[in-house]
């Protein structure tokens, strides 16, 4: 397995780089910018992947996704990655103003017309010829040329999971993603709909965030950190297939009542050994170590995740220097 991690700051990133990490990436959120991030880690890395992990997808026009990767290229040219995540119905229609129906085929559909504009060439009219994105747009300046970029979707559930192994490179998995989830739908999906392209041996790429939170002085501590995540992201309804996989309906609905309560060490407690040692990496180094080794499906590129639910800047920085000594052996 590879490994990664979310953006440490340029210090740790050295370090990560020299310990063997291959990539990095950028999150979003209302206080950052997967792009500008991604700019950062472009000027303070030398050999890895940087990209989105992920950009908000429709949040953008498939010319300002390009456009900003294009940009990047000329100053880290064949290190850069682009992964896309359609976020909530709520957040595309109250937080971006953006259409928000089917978004399973607005997301080929945008992959689509982000490629095009990737894939042109100097001289070459940009047609994408689609549902949602429809382009035709004459661009008279020297400034395109074929770009190969990757793009992954943050896809969780069968039918965007399906769409990445049909229409982009990989998947970028999500945080919650169990050897289960792995080995019974996310390759099964991805393998369907690569087969569906008529894409033959080219393999999507499996990628993805790996809960990870390791304190030597304080492993209880870490450990509920990595249930507060767990925790955090079982409020959320769209991975109720993930929950019923697993038969954890009972744990996820005591997670669903302490949230709305704002009981945080009840959601804490909500998330049994069973589910902490099924998702996250926690403890000590050694019991961090032992976990990865029982791990069966993980996916090829994992970026070690620091908790982000109730910790701050200082707690996350010290659990990315700890995966990094993880990695290092």
């Amino acid at each position: 397995m590879e490994w990664g991690l979310p953006w440490p700051g340029a210090e740790l990133a050295a370090e990560a780089e020299k310990a063997g990490a291959s990539a990095f990436c950028a999150g979003e959120f209302a206080d950052h910018n997967a792009y500008l991030t991604t700019g950062e880690m472009v000027g303070a890395t030398e050999r890895a992947l940087v990209g989105p992990g992920i950009a908000y997808a429709f949040a953008r026009s498939p010319f300002v996704h390009a456009s900003a990767l294009r940009q990047l290229s000329k100053r880290a040219p064949g290190r850069l990655f682009l992964g896309l995540g359609s976020g909530t119905r709520r957040m595309n229609t109250d937080w971006f103003s953006v259409p928000a129906s089917e978004p399973v085929r607005r997301m080929a559909d945008l992959v689509a017309a982000v490629r095009a504009y990737l894939h042109a060439e100097n001289g070459e009219r940009v047609v994408n010829e689609g549902e949602f994105y429809p382009i035709n747009a004459a661009i008279k300046a020297p400034v395109l040329g074929r770009l190969d970029i990757p793009i992954l979707l943050g896809a969780f559930n069968r039918r965007m999971i399906r769409t990445a192994g049909q229409v982009a490179d990989g998947v970028l998995g999500h945080g919650l993603f169990t050897d289960r989830w792995w080995s019974e739908v996310v390759n099964p999906e991805l393998a369907e709909g690569a087969s569906a392209a008529g894409r033959g041996t080219a393999e999507p790429r499996r990628w993805g965030w790996l809960i990870t939170a390791i304190n030597e002085d304080d492993p209880v501590r870490a450990r509920r950190d990595a249930r507060l995540q767990i925790a955090f992201y079982l409020t959320v309804k769209t991975y109720d297939a993930f929950a019923d996989l697993h038969g954890w309906q009972k744990e996820t609905a005591e997670i669903r009542e302490a949230f709305r309560r704002g009981d945080i060490d009840a959601m804490a407690a909500a998330v049994t050994d069973e589910i902490l040692h099924a998702i996250a990496l926690s403890g000590t180094r050694a019991d961090a170590r032992d976990q990865l080794a029982a791990r069966e499906v993980l996916p090829d590129l994992a970026f070690l995740s620091a908790p982000a639910f109730m910790v701050g800047e200082r707690r996350r920085a010290a659990y990315a220097t700890e995966s990094i000594r993880l990695m290092a052996g």
